[in-house]
């Protein structure tokens, strides 16, 4: 039995120099549709070919090429981080939340490869 349920979303997280750019690359050459651009966030998004997974791009002045981070969706973010803090797993600092948006936290494996729980706070509205 696992810690923790992840429900049945994932985004991955890229760093990318400018989102826009990026996403009409990733539309163009991998036919990825644009979900949203979250310009005060410095966040965008866009649909996959795969059911329930999407990409999401961190703009970043200077990113970080193969840093990529999983981004599980999760209904109850703050009970799932007491279970995992319990668990002695390693987060990185508080909870971040971008309020009606979203709730991330990110946390890492064994080996120190980062990951992140998320919790959708729009409502199923994007």
């Amino acid at each position: 039995m696992s810690l923790i349920s992840p429900d049945e979303t994932m985004t991955i997280a890229l760093s990318v120099k400018d989102r826009h750019a990026s996403a009409d690359w990733y539309g163009s050459m991998l036919g990825f549709d644009l979900i949203y651009h979250a310009d005060d966030a410095g966040w965008s998004e866009l649909r996959t070919n795969t059911t329930g997974v999407t990409i999401g791009l961190g703009e970043h002045t200077k990113p970080a090429p193969g840093n990529c981070v999983p981004v599980f969706g999760i209904a109850d973010l703050d009970a799932a981080r007491r279970k995992m803090e319990q668990a002695e797993i390693r987060f990185d600092g508080a909870t971040d939340v971008v309020e009606g948006m979203v709730k991330t936290a990110t946390f890492y494996d064994p080996d120190g490869n980062a990951l992140m729980l998320a919790e959708d706070l729009t409502g199923g509205m994007q």
